[in-house]
Parts: C-alpha cells; structure tokens; sequence
C-alpha cells in the first residue's frame, strides 16, 4: 500500500503514527506538528506551512484521538496555533478523514457530501486493544501514588465494560482484592463467574470506606458529594471516564482526596504500542474500502 496522507493536529501516538506510515513507504503531509523535531528529517515526512497544503496532496487525512476537546479546534498539543475544526471540514472533498472520538454534531458540520468521516475509536478491534495501554497505565498510577503494595489492597471497580473487564483481570493477576460494580444483572453474573467481588453500582455508600483505591470507568457522575462523603482519607481515586467524569471534582477538593482523572492514557504510557495499533486499523479500514 502506498498512499498519501495528511496528518493532522495529534498526541504522541499520531506522531509516532506518521513516522511508522512513512517507514511503510507512504508519502505524508503534516499540519500542526510544527514542534515535533523527530519529524523534521525524517524520508516521506513533508511537514506544511498551511492545512491547504497538507490536504491538497492527500487521500487520506488522519486527526487526533480524542479529535476535539472544546468542540471548536482540533487537539493540537504540537502545535503553536488553534487549528480549527471548521478548517479540516471545509477543505474536504471527495477525500476520508480518520479521527477518534469524534462528536456526533462535528459529522453535521461536513462541507461535502462525498466527504467521508470514519471514527477509529467505533472500531471494536481498536478499542479493545486500545484498552490494554489504559490499564496498564492504571496499574502505573496505583503503583506510583499509593504507598502500600497491590497485593492485598481492596479494590472497587465502577463499571464492568472494556475497561473494567480487564482492568479487574489484571489486578487479581496481582492478587489485589478486586470488587467490581455494575447495574446489570447479567454484569453482576459474569463479576461472580469470573471470581471477583460484586455489588450493585446502585448500592454504594457507607461500603466505599474500606477500599485502598477506587477507579471509575463510567462517563457520567457516580461518585456524588453524598457518596464522597464516606471515602477514606488515605484512598487513592482515579477516574478514567471522558469528560465530564464520573466524579465530582468540588467534592473530592473539599476532602482533599488523592484524586487522579487519568485521560487519554494510552498516548502516554503506550504511545507507539497504540500507534501500532491505530496503523493497522487504518490499513485494515482502507482495503475495505
């Protein structure tokens, strides 16, 4: 496969994205990467002046993941300027833009019918594996900010889907004390079969005072100021859910609780792991198209 590329905006995992396409043979175009010196000399790497550039070259245009934090630019840690999303969507024609976590509205904002938008993150195959680097980028955090061993420590999981399911496989690899919440009955069943813990995300309360650490996988607000409350002082918190959280920031600050909300993760602990896997997502994407 040989293809021009346009990246755009990104973390470090595009970053080391771009680099593995041209290793490939592939000729890419970036925009917003301007601080990134690894890329500067690198062979196929032709690093633009303006997005027009980067995209009149290209088939494909790649962006972030997440592709928008505000809903207005494009995340662009990289870069001096605010690349706006309206500039990526009006210089789209007849082309494809690959992206993660893209809103539903930003689909609306299209210049071009024949423009195509693929959310890589909707892929199963990428999300599952994208979820090992934000695991193992927990077990670091767990690791790094409390000051007794895993081994041992009780353990409450909010949420039992991707994240959950491995995360608590992980941990009782460990043999940390895992207990894992759900709503679903049919979720309450598999915690049991599996050998963990559970109770009923419902039901927690008074219970949160004797676990070590607490991690939130669920995007919305489970743990209220009326639940906060009866965690202990000493608790490590981490919550990994996309804004808003799960967790109620003012609450925690008033208890002062170690309180990590521990985004994008597998950019950071993993970059090139998930950059490995992102490239394959794409070239799997495009030969079936």
């Amino acid at each position: 496969m040989n293809t021009n590329f346009a990246v755009i905006g990104g973390d470090l995992r595009i970053i080391k994205l771009a680099k593995m396409l041209a290793t490939d043979g592939n000729n890419i175009y970036t925009y917003g990467l301007e601080k990134v010196e690894e890329l500067k000399s690198k062979r196929n790497i032709t690093m633009c002046k303006s997005i027009e550039d980067a995209m009149e070259k290209s088939k494909v245009i790649i962006g972030p993941i997440p592709f928008s934090s505000d809903g207005i630019n494009i995340n662009s840690p990289f870069s001096g300027r605010n690349i706006l999303i309206s500039e990526i969507l009006n210089n789209i024609e007849a082309k494809t833009l690959i992206a993660g976590s893209i809103k539903t509205e930003i689909y609306d904002l299209r210049a071009h019918e024949d423009m195509k938008i693929i959310d890589v993150m909707k892929r199963e195959e990428l999300a599952i594996l994208n979820t090992i680097s934000t695991v193992e980028g927990t077990i670091q955090i767990a690791i790094s900010n409390t000051d007794r061993i895993i081994q041992g420590s009780k353990i409450l999981i909010l949420g039992f889907g991707r994240i959950g399911k491995i995360l608590a496989h992980k941990f009782s690899g460990i043999s940390a004390d895992v207990t894992c919440a759900a709503r679903k009955s049919e979720d309450l069943a598999w915690i049991k079969a599996y050998g963990y813990k559970e109770i009923n995300i419902n039901k927690i309360g008074e219970n949160l005072s004797k676990y070590d650490i607490i991690i939130n996988t669920v995007p919305y607000k489970i743990l209220t100021e009326e639940k906060i409350k009866y965690i202990k002082d000493e608790c490590l918190l981490v919550d990994l859910a996309s804004k808003p959280g799960g967790v109620d920031e003012n609450a925690i600050n008033k208890r002062k609780i170690k309180f990590i909300w521990a985004l994008a993760l597998p950019g950071k602990v993993a970059p090139t792991t998930t950059a490995e896997f992102i490239k394959d997502t794409i070239y799997d994407i495009l030969e079936k198209e």
